[in-house]
């Protein structure tokens, strides 16, 4: 699939949106949309008139220090699997797949702390 073409969605946990808010010192309002059905997350990130991240300039993130899991795992995405187990699956449209050093399992496993520090 080709990066240009396709809408990503930055959904957010209810923590990561306050968080931003604070951070940015803007309205979860404002930046964000309440979504249902995409759990662990509760919130879509607002895109720009540029059909960009609302925090985007140019190529410069606003938030980076406070920046989703979304956006911090990419290409890999967290989803809930059976029951109440997380998952992790990976995006096939990052022109980087394939490329470099394979991960090692401490890299999966350092990405599922950081997800359970944010699912409380």
């Amino acid at each position: 699939m080709d990066t240009k073409v396709h809408v990503r969605h930055i959904l957010m946990l209810e923590a990561e949106a306050k968080q931003i808010s604070r951070v940015s010192l803007e309205s979860i309002e404002e930046f964000a949309v309440k979504v249902a059905s995409f759990e662990p997350y509760t919130y879509e990130m607002k895109k720009s008139g540029e059909k960009k991240c609302f925090f985007l300039d140019g190529n410069h993130c606003r938030i980076y220090s406070v920046r989703p899991l979304v956006c911090r795992f990419y290409p890999f995405q967290l989803s809930r699997g059976k029951g109440k187990k997380y998952r992790f699956s990976v995006t096939a449209e990052c022109p980087g797949l394939g490329k470099g050093e394979p991960l090692k399992r401490e890299f999966f496993e350092n990405m599922f702390c950081q997800a359970c520090e944010k699912l409380g």
